[in-house]
């Protein structure tokens, strides 16, 4: 089963957006990231952070950039939840790293932290739903 065809098949919730809308989203979250990843490795880079404000950036990139590779190339939700989650921990620790820093960087995520959160419970709903 094609990778459409296979989520389209999943139970989801009532309040499920519809699958055109996370390209958008994600779009433009994108370059929230790129600018304010950007910066925080800047700062790393210009000796204005140690590396332990940067690392929870660099592992919320790692994380994100794995969940789809998890959620439509292997097909599974379970990973897929335990990711998105991963994803939630390491924005929140990036978040609290940098504010008494750069407050800029972390006021600018909060629509990242946003879709975040409810991209978590969209996945874990639907781990939930079709757990077998």
């Amino acid at each position: 089963m094609d990778t459409q065809n296979w989520y389209q098949s999943l139970l989801k919730p009532f309040w499920a957006p519809p699958s055109w809308l996370f390209g958008p989203v994600w779009t433009v979250l994108y370059a929230i990231i790129a600018v304010t990843f950007g910066a925080a490795g800047y700062l790393f880079w210009k000796g204005r952070i140690s590396f332990l404000v940067l690392l929870p950036f660099i592992l919320n990139l790692i994380f994100n950039f794995a969940f789809t590779p998890i959620q439509f190339g292997l097909k599974n939700n379970f990973l897929a939840a335990l990711d998105i989650i991963f994803v939630l921990a390491t924005l929140i620790w990036a978040l609290v790293a940098i504010w008494p820093h750069v407050r800029w960087i972390a006021l600018a995520n909060i629509p990242y932290l946003l879709w975040v959160i409810f991209a978590a419970i969209l996945q874990l709903t639907i781990t939930y739903l079709n757990w077998k």
